[in-house]
C-alpha cells in the first residue's frame, strides 16, 4: 500500500462537483457568487472586478450617510438609517463572499475600491467644512 496516492487540485471536478480554491490564486478562471459567473471569459472577468470595485466605493459611501443626521421624526429617522445600514451590511456580506474566492485580482479591487471610497467621503466631508475627518 502506497501512501503516494495523488490529491486532487483545487477547481477539478470530484463527481461532478467542482471544488473552490483554498488559497491565493491569479487568473479569469474564478467563480464568485453565482454558478458560471464570470464562466472564465477575460470580459466577464474585468466587468466582474469593476462591479465589486464599484460596490465597494458604495459601501463607503453608505457608511456615510447612515451617520448624517436628519430632521425627520425618530421614527422615520430610524426606519431610514436601519434601512441604510441593512443595504450596507448586505452588499458588505456579498464583497466578502466574492473575496472568497480567493482570487488575487478580486481581492484587490475590493480594498482599493473601499480605500477610493474612503477617501472620496472624507475628501468631501473636509470640502463641505466638517470637523468629523477622524
Amino acid at each position: 500500500m502506497s501512501h503516494d496516492m495523488p490529491m486532487p487540485m483545487p477547481n477539478h471536478t470530484m463527481d461532478g462537483m467542482s471544488m473552490m480554491h483554498m488559497t491565493f490564486f491569479w487568473g479569469k478562471n474564478v467563480v464568485m457568487l453565482f454558478d458560471d459567473w464570470p464562466n472564465g471569459k477575460l470580459g466577464m472577468y474585468i466587468l466582474a472586478l469593476v462591479v465589486l470595485f464599484v460596490v465597494a466605493v458604495a459601501i463607503e459611501f453608505l457608511a456615510y450617510f447612515s451617520a448624517v443626521k436628519t430632521r425627520a421624526s425618530p421614527i422615520m429617522s430610524g426606519l431610514a438609517h436601519a434601512s441604510v445600514h441593512g443595504l450596507q451590511m448586505a452588499l458588505a456580506y456579498l464583497v466578502m463572499l466574492a473575496v472568497m474566492s480567493y482570487n488575487i485580482g478580486v481581492f484587490i479591487c475590493v480594498v482599493v475600491g473601499h480605500a477610493f471610497g474612503y477617501f472620496l467621503v472624507k475628501y468631501r466631508a473636509a470640502l463641505k467644512g466638517k470637523d468629523d475627518l477622524v
